[in-house]
């Protein structure tokens, strides 16, 4: 270089700014580089038991692209190592959910039996996995190359409103749990179903109580508002959403209202954005319901005729084609939080595995430096995007685990829950 252009950069170089501007590509790959992305929600252990029955000797999670997991003629899975390491993934929650509709006995043993399978993966691959319990966990692993496995309960059904049982997930390596799923718990609303107790009942607090006092993360992605709102004002530790969007780009009930929004900057806590399509894009939120009217209507005109409410359906789809969710779109949520709650509050939450597909260009866990691309061009900072992909999420948890130490002399809470009556 011609000693001519030396005084100029010194010159750019004082006054803060690079010598050479980045493109949103090298940002990217520079930020998931120094902080990779720590991902709130995949539902692979579900997929363990529904395609194996747990059975995993001969399952390979380095190709479940292009090998049949399962019945013959299932679906490729979203989510295998190779995948995990393009899409810069460091660290992640795995979910070992078991369905709502299994009562409350059952779905103890069998979330049970999802923490078991989780740990038989995860110890089967020690060359590119590593059983995350702490924050200093994740960190070692992040820094020796492993994919960081944690693990999450969605669904309050799985403790079987018992303290006890609580305490014993925990003690398996649960390090969050969704107070609700799909449906309503004797203690705590959820977003998808009837309200019957404006939020949260007194057990439903001390179950958040609890969890703070034992370390473990509070994550409100399935409560309904007032849920949400009652865990907030008991909360000493931050909160997550751990695989959820913004309700004033998608009005879904499963997505963050900005009341709730506005809370978390005192709280600290985290929405870590969703790339379900169905609470991403606004526009298939309406045609999902326009469909479901339509179904409706033509199940009225054509009662005990299924065959002309089939064929009127498929026309009415062949005029209504499903409209694309994109990156673009993902990204909007993404920007609403910061605008509302505010970039420390911002984390990314895929939910692969436990939905149809992906946004479009994000079809699975590969795709997230597509997602961080958009923002980068959108003018988000290196600092930024580390934030969003790994520092948020870090900063929560080191959050609850500092309640902990603060609670260390706190008796574990004996509280039980209401019995139902005869």
């Amino acid at each position: 270089m011609s000693m001519k252009y030396l005084p100029l950069l010194a010159a750019v170089s004082l006054l803060g700014a690079p010598a050479f501007a980045q493109t949103p590509e090298e940002t990217v790959r520079a930020a998931l580089k120094a902080a990779p992305v720590w991902d709130g929600h995949n539902d692979v252990p579900y997929q363990l038991r529904e395609r194996l029955d747990n059975r995993i000797a001969d399952f390979d999670f380095n190709d479940t692209e292009h090998a049949s997991v399962g019945e013959e003629g299932a679906s490729a899975m979203h989510t295998d190592i190779p995948r995990l390491r393009e899409g810069m993934v460091g660290a992640q929650f795995w979910s070992v959910y078991v369905p709502a509709s299994l009562s409350e006995p059952e779905a103890v043993q069998a979330t049970i039996e999802q923490i078991d399978v989780t740990r038989r993966l995860i110890a089967r691959y020690p060359e590119s996995l590593a059983l995350a319990l702490t924050s200093e966990d994740v960190e070692r692993a992040v820094a020796r190359g492993r994919i960081a496995s944690l693990m999450g309960m969605e669904g309050g059904h799985s403790i079987g409103s018992s303290l006890g049982v609580l305490r014993q997930m925990y003690a398996l390596g649960a390090r969050y749990m969704t107070l609700t799923h799909s449906k309503t718990l004797p203690w705590a609303d959820s977003a998808t179903d009837v309200p019957t107790h404006d939020g949260l009942t007194d057990f439903g607090m001390d179950v958040v109580r609890e969890m703070n006092r034992l370390g473990m993360i509070v994550d409100l992605s399935h409560v309904n508002e007032a849920a949400m709102m009652d865990a907030l004002d008991v909360a000493k530790a931050p909160v997550i959403f751990s695989h959820s969007g913004a309700r004033a780009i998608n009005g879904h009930a499963r997505n963050v209202p900005d009341s709730v929004l506005r809370r978390l900057r005192d709280n600290g806590g985290i929405v870590m954005a969703v790339a379900y399509p169905a609470f991403v894009s606004e526009a298939q939120r309406q045609r999902s319901a326009n469909r479901a009217a339509e179904q409706a209507r033509l199940e009225a005109l054509w009662q005990g005729q299924p065959e002309a409410v089939k064929s009127a359906l498929e026309a009415w789809d062949a005029a209504n084609p499903v409209p694309p969710a994109t990156v673009s779109d993902y990204a909007d949520h993404i920007d609403h939080i910061r605008k509302v709650a505010g970039m420390d509050h911002i984390g990314i939450g895929g939910d692969y595995d436990g939905i149809p597909i992906g946004v479009e260009g994000m079809e699975d866990v590969s795709g997230y430096p597509v997602l961080f691309t958009e923002l980068a061009r959108r003018g988000y900072s290196q600092k930024d995007l580390e934030k969003i992909s790994f520092r948020n999420m870090l900063r929560v948890m080191k959050g609850v685990e500092q309640t902990k130490r603060d609670q260390a002399g706190v008796a574990p809470i004996e509280t039980l829950a209401p019995q139902p009556e005869d």
